[in-house]
Order: structure tokens, then C-alpha cells, then sequence
């Protein structure tokens, strides 16, 4: 079955409300923020190249053009997503794996927008330290799990709201090389996880500021001062901090296709695009404080707050969204997931991807419905500077 192409897309807003946008706020957005607009505007269009497919079967021909490869595009993921679940098949363990969800108050969010990469930086580590000491308490685990934690920094309106996905094995290895496993449905009390999170984060951030690597604006400025801030601190210890835990998912395939939905999601998918016009867009989107039919519901933005929200999820340079610890950390990860199956008794083996489960670049012919195509003609990109400065506007593919 072909996928129906969206009727509107993100490029489209950028396009068409592109220019009146920068020339309005250009000059607050970060040189990643310009190029993520100019590279989603021209992504698969003639201005970066492409080749001409013709179907093996019946002769048919299709114009491919490039992609833009910006990790913020919504239509550059789907290989990105196939790629990653290779790489991610041999680290699989025949055991529940968590979902865990951590978050900031409001009044956190506000500091870490204006601080956004020592801020990210700090909720992966206040985070996964959390994990890791709890689960390391003999009064829970007494075990050193594996944590992959994916950031997102967006809400279903595309409000600024940071939070941290983590997926955990459901055990861990004892300081004496033994597994041990959680209870069958129950990981780890969230309560003690919210407490733990919220006094190690508070504690960084101090840190932070005692070093001056806080930067404080506009309504925060005054929390500049030493006293201010002081006060303001205390005041989020009392705050009520939250961590939530889904419940377990089991089995390879499910837990792959369950990490790959956070892993390769942008702020919002072309296909929640309902309506572009008269200077407005409309989108899709989920009211969880609603159930049923009533969750489902479209709100309507003017173009250039669209855009300016969109933005805002743009992650620093280099920045790296995906990060993992403990049995899954880079350093070790071989040696400890070996003992890990020798103690579940997994056989080694390399395991390859499922084909259904990875997003394939191999679309059914639109004439005769084979998939059998062939590349016959191929147009190289044409050289375009790097900076925004084009010698025609960027929002123009023609």
C-alpha cells in the first residue's frame, strides 16, 4: 500500500511565509535555525539534484529528487530510522524493558530555553544518574542496568517542553556479575526517581551558575543575582517534579519499533498539516487531558508563529539527541552485554533486521505496482553556498 503524500507540508509554510518571517525575526534566530529553514525548503526539490528511476516491469519513469538530511526535516527520518534499528538489533536483551519519562516545571523550562545546550546537557545527566543510583540501591535492584534516553524538547501545540524519554532493561548486572531481574511489571518506584531527579538537577544547576554558565534575559534577568536565585531554587525543591512509568514492553521486535517512534521524531510530521491559508496554519493534535474522540483536536496558528515555535526545537550544533548508559554506555557495552547472555543463557548471534519493521526506500511502481526500478539518469546538485546568502531566495526551488 503507497503512503498518500501529505497535502501540505512544512517546506510549504517556509516557502510561502519564509520571507516575511526572516525579515520580521531574522535577526533573533541561531545560524542552525536559518539553515534548518533554508534546507527544509529546498529539501527534494531540482535546487539539490536528484536522478530519474524507470520500473523494470512496465517502463514507467519518476523524478527523484535529493533530500535535505536535516535531522529537524520530517521527511528526511525514515531512513534514518532504518539505519538506527540495525545498528540497535544486536543490543537487545530477552527481558521487559521500561519506559520512563522525565520532566520539568514550568518554571525550570523557562531557564533551560534560554540556557538551551548546558540545559539539555544537564537533564541527561541529572536523569540518567537517577537511574543508575536507584537501580544500583540494594533496596531496589542492587543491579547496574542499560538506559537509551532520547530527547524531545517539543508538546503536541509545539510549546516549549523538554523531556527526556529513556528506555531501561527490566534488570541488571550485580557488582558480583549476576543478573537480577525487576518484579514482572514493575520497575522502579517513581516517587524516589522524582525526588532523587529533582535534587540532582537543582544541584547541576547550581553548579552551573556558580561558574557562570547561566545566562539569564528578558523576565529572568534578575535572577542574575546570587539572593534571587538562591530563593528561586528553593522554591522549585518544593515544586512537584514528575517522572512517569509506562507500563513494560516485551519482546525484540516491539521494543525496537516502540524506541524508533521517539528516536527519529521532529516537532510535528506533515501529516498532521490540515490547512494552509490566508496566513495561517492548521494542524492535528492530541489533548491528553481529553479521552476518546475528544482527544483528537486542530488549532490554528498564525504562519510566522508556526514557524517561530517550530524553531525553538531546533537542537545546538552538533548536539546529540540520543544518549546511553550503564550496560548500553559506548565504553563497555560489548564485554557487559556478553555476560549479560551468559547469564540469561542467549545464544550469541548477530541478528538482522526486520524488513517490515525498518522504513524502505523501495516504492511500489504507481502504473504496475512492481518495485523493481532502476536508476537510468542522474542530476548532480548544483553548487550552493553553504550560507543563506543564495543568489536566488532560498524559499524559491524553481
Amino acid at each position: 500500500m503507497i503512503a498518500l503524500r501529505p497535502k501540505w507540508e512544512v517546506a510549504d509554510v517556509i516557502r510561502r511565509y519564509g520571507p516575511a518571517f526572516l525579515k520580521s525575526s531574522g535577526s533573533r534566530l541561531s545560524f542552525s535555525q536559518q539553515r534548518a529553514l533554508r534546507e527544509l525548503a529546498l529539501c527534494r526539490t531540482a535546487a539539490l539534484g536528484g536522478h530519474i528511476e524507470e520500473c523494470s516491469g512496465c517502463g514507467h519513469r519518476v523524478i527523484s529528487y535529493n533530500s535535505c538530511r536535516n535531522r529537524h526535516c520530517p521527511k528526511c527520518q525514515g531512513s534514518r530510522r532504518a539505519t538506527w534499528l540495525e545498528q540497535q538489533m544486536d543490543q537487545l536483551l530477552p527481558v521487559e524493558y521500561h519506559h520512563v519519562v522525565f520532566t520539568l516545571p514550568a518554571a525550570v523550562t523557562e531557564v533551560v530555553y534560554q540556557n538551551q545546550k548546558l540545559g539539555y546537557t544537564l537533564l541527561f545527566r541529572a536523569a540518567s544518574e537517577t537511574l543508575k543510583q536507584i537501580a544500583a540501591d540494594p533496596k531496589h535492584l542492587g543491579a547496574e542496568i542499560g538506559v537509551t534516553a532520547v530527547l524531545h524538547t517539543w508538546g503536541q501545540t509545539l510549546a516549549f517542553h523538554p523531556h527526556l524519554h529513556c528506555l531501561a532493561t527490566g534488570g541488571g548486572l550485580t557488582p558480583e556479575g549476576r543478573w537480577v531481574s525487576t518484579k514482572p511489571g514493575f520497575f522502579l518506584p517513581v516517587r524516589v526517581l522524582a525526588r532523587v531527579f529533582c535534587g540532582k538537577f537543582l544541584a547541576e544547576l547550581t553548579r552551573a551558575f556558580e561558574s557562570g554558565e547561566l545566562r539569564f534575559f528578558g523576565d529572568l534577568a534578575g535572577l542574575a543575582a546570587p539572593s534571587a536565585f538562591a530563593a528561586w531554587r528553593a522554591q522549585q525543591a518544593r515544586e512537584a517534579w514528575c517522572v512517569y512509568s509506562k507500563p513494560p514492553v516485551q519482546g525484540p521486535d516491539v521494543v525496537l519499533k516502540y524506541l524508533a517512534r521517539y528516536v527519529d521524531r521532529v516537532a510535528i510530521s506533515n501529516q498532521r498539516l490540515v490547512s494552509l491559508e490566508a496566513g495561517h496554519v492548521t494542524f492535528r493534535y492530541k489533548d491528553y487531558r481529553q479521552s476518546g474522540r475528544q482527544r483528537q483536536k486542530t488549532i490554528t496558528l498564525p504562519a510566522e508563529e508556526f514557524l517561530r515555535r517550530f524553531l525553538m526545537h531546533v537542537l545546538p550544533p552538533g548536539f546529540q539527541k540520543v544518549r546511553s548508559y550503564g550496560l548500553l554506555a559506548n565504553r563497555s557495552r560489548e564485554e557487559k552485554l556478553a555476560r549479560c547472555r551468559a547469564e540469561l543463557a542467549v545464544p550469541q548471534e548477530n541478528k538482522t533486521c526486520d524488513p517490515e519493521m525498518a522504513a524502505s526506500d523501495a516504492v511500489p511502481c504507481p502504473a504496475c505496482g512492481q518495485t523493481a526500478w532502476k536508476q537510468i539518469e542522474w542530476t548532480p546538485c548544483p553548487s550552493l553556498p553553504k550560507r543563506l546568502r543564495l543568489p536566488i531566495p532560498f524559499w524559491d526551488t524553481s
